[in-house]
């Protein structure tokens, strides 16, 4: 019970900041910004929305594929589609209440392909860890790639650019020390905290990211892995296209975006407000205007919010359908 409260406060905490950050952004805008705003994201192109729509799609199918590979290392082979509906179904339940999708795509997944759901549970942990290491490696991707220009962002948005900032080698060089710094910290932290809450966590990661190294299949496990991480990087490109002012944003701009986009999913329910705050901060240290900006970072969270909304949907009302078809079809072989 004091679990249970401690997680809807929890939410309403961070939904709350949520709600603040979207208030905090229109009122910083006049009112003519404001009116641009409406219009900006009225005027969109938003034919470039289907194939981010359909690259959505195959983003949770292939997360869905992924998940199957895991679920064999403890003996579990459920059928393709039920895979899926469960992705999407979990997705929408996060939107109610994060984490909530772990618990529910396993439920729904158990109950349709009468397996033991408490089997899946090590893999829902395996692929979080993996996820998070797959984040952190694709920012570092990121900084390698806009190395000059993130040192720049990151000097001018601390008020202390000096010239020798400015050499990415420079840059790549402190990142690295600090890596190699921290790694160590890392070790040391975790040996005295191993036995608390957090030690426990970053224990259960550490073996969900070592059952991934040791599968069997671990290389299909990776290549879809890299296809989903592709997906969001798509999405986001293609995104560019809807207006003008971004539809000459390069790739390795999109990937800066997508890292930010991310941080702000993982904070708030659904990336609500925040998801648009970074995306919106960062197009605008690549030179575009705010209010331009903005918009974009309304219309991708948007995009992907109503591709999680539209496509769980859709599970949840045809799941039961075609489990019943799919067994009266077995019943019917067997005879």
């Amino acid at each position: 019970m004091k679990k249970t409260i401690l997680t809807i406060l929890q939410y309403m905490l961070f939904l709350g900041l949520g709600i603040w950050i979207i208030y905090h952004m229109l009122h910083q805008l006049t009112d003519k910004q404001v009116t641009e705003l409406g219009n900006a994201i009225s005027n969109a192109n938003v034919w470039f929305l289907i194939p981010v729509f359909i690259i959505g799609f195959l983003s949770h199918f292939f997360r869905a594929i992924r998940w199957r590979y895991l679920l064999e290392t403890v003996d579990l082979k459920p059928s393709v589609v039920n895979t899926t509906f469960a992705v999407l179904i979990g997705y929408i339940a996060n939107l109610a209440l994060p984490r909530a999708g772990e618990v529910a795509k396993c439920t729904v997944l158990a109950k349709y392909e009468k397996m033991p759901a408490h089997k899946m549970i090590g893999t829902i942990v395996a692929e979080r860890a993996f996820d998070m290491v797959s984040l952190v490696v694709i920012a570092l991707l990121a900084f390698v790639l806009q190395a000059q220009f993130l040192g720049s962002y990151v000097a001018s948005a601390t008020g202390a650019i000096n010239d020798k900032f400015q050499n990415s080698k420079m840059i790549l060089l402190i990142v690295l020390a600090v890596g190699a710094l921290a790694i160590p910290l890392g070790i040391m932290l975790y040996k005295k905290n191993k036995e608390t809450k957090v030690g426990k966590f970053v224990k259960e990661l550490g073996r969900g990211i070592f059952s991934i190294i040791y599968m069997k299949k671990r290389w299909p496990f990776l290549a879809y892995s890299a296809l989903i991480w592709l997906c969001y990087l798509l999405q986001l490109y293609i995104g560019f296209w809807c207006l003008a002012e971004t539809a000459e944003l390069s790739l390795s701009t999109a990937l800066v975006v997508l890292v930010y986009g991310s941080l702000g999913m993982i904070v708030t329910p659904g990336g609500i407000g925040l998801y648009t705050l970074l995306v919106a901060q960062m197009l605008v240290a690549y030179g575009v205007s705010e209010v331009p900006a903005q918009a974009f970072g309304w219309i991708a969270w948007v995009a992907q919010t109503a591709v999680i909304i539209i496509l769980g949907l859709i599970s949840l009302l045809s799941i039961q359908t075609y489990n019943r078809k799919r067994n009266g079809q077995t019943s019917m072989d067997k005879a």
